[in-house]
């Protein structure tokens, strides 16, 4: 561990021997950092706060602060960092709650939360996910693998945003946005299919079809949300880009965007 003039390191947080702590950092007792991090001058990082290999945290953020969250009652609860992350600038992650039945935060692998960003209690970012500067989610949110939030998204609480799903800057997400798509405009709604972010991470051009046409019966058929996942699962073999599409919209507690016109089936 490197631990430069004026940082503040608990004697009892557990610092991988290669990380680098930069000046005026503070390091809390019941920590955990993996090796090849790097914590960068007037970072903060709270208890109950584990974080893997090879992260990065940047000046100003703060990770592992209490909730913002009034049902919050100075229960213990955890923010757990994967590998390969990385924290922008005054970028906050707040700890889990116990009245969500979670008390944990959970932030994955390869994950990028550029400045300013903000991650409330008990969400869950999975591995590759993308947030733009002035990004900030609502508790409880959850956020699939590979998607990217546009800078100044905002997400209500237990809002669900699928798989390699693109939300353009400056949205409000009420509602779940499924996986595979371009999300847009005010109020957020359906505009397509995420055709570069796919062609990008080595999905075939059968697949990205089969996505879009899969899409053209859930919100171009007319049929309600329900038969139109129905008709879907008749029409394709199953596939897991089949699968991960009929599991998002079926499990979907808020409904999910409408398509662009003003016609779009009903939830």
């Amino acid at each position: 561990m490197i631990v430069k003039q004026f940082a503040t390191v608990h004697p009892n947080a557990k610092i991988a021997d290669n990380v680098e702590i930069c000046p005026g950092a503070y390091i809390a007792e019941n920590v955990e950092i993996g090796e090849g991090s790097w914590i960068g001058p007037n970072a903060v990082i709270f208890d109950y706060v584990k974080i893997g290999k090879n992260c990065k945290v940047f000046p100003g953020a703060v990770v592992g602060a209490i909730p913002q969250d009034l049902k919050f009652e100075n229960e213990i609860s955890y923010v757990e960092i994967g590998d390969n992350t990385t924290i922008r600038e005054c970028a906050t992650i707040n700890r889990g709650t116990a009245a969500s039945g979670k008390g944990i935060t959970k932030v994955g692998n390869n994950v990028l939360l550029m400045s300013y960003t903000h991650v409330a209690h008990d969400c869950v970012l999975k591995d590759n996910v993308i947030f733009t500067s002035y990004t900030g989610i609502a508790g409880e949110t959850e956020i699939d693998e590979w998607a990217i939030l546009g800078g100044g998204t905002m997400a209500h609480q237990f809002t669900h945003v699928g798989a390699h799903a693109m939300v353009g800057g400056g949205s409000l997400i009420h509602k779940d946005v499924p996986p595979y798509v371009l999300a847009g405009r005010e109020p957020l709604v359906y505009a397509g299919v995420n055709i570069v972010g796919l062609r990008r991470r080595g999905f075939t051009n059968e697949q990205i079809d089969n996505i879009k046409d899969m899409y053209r019966i859930i919100y171009n058929s007319g049929l309600n949300r329900s038969d139109a996942c129905d008709q879907v699962e008749i029409v394709y073999p199953q596939s897991v880009e089949r699968d991960t599409i009929l599991n998002f919209i079926r499990g979907s507690k808020r409904g999910v965007i409408k398509a662009m016109n003003s016609n779009a089936s009903a939830e």
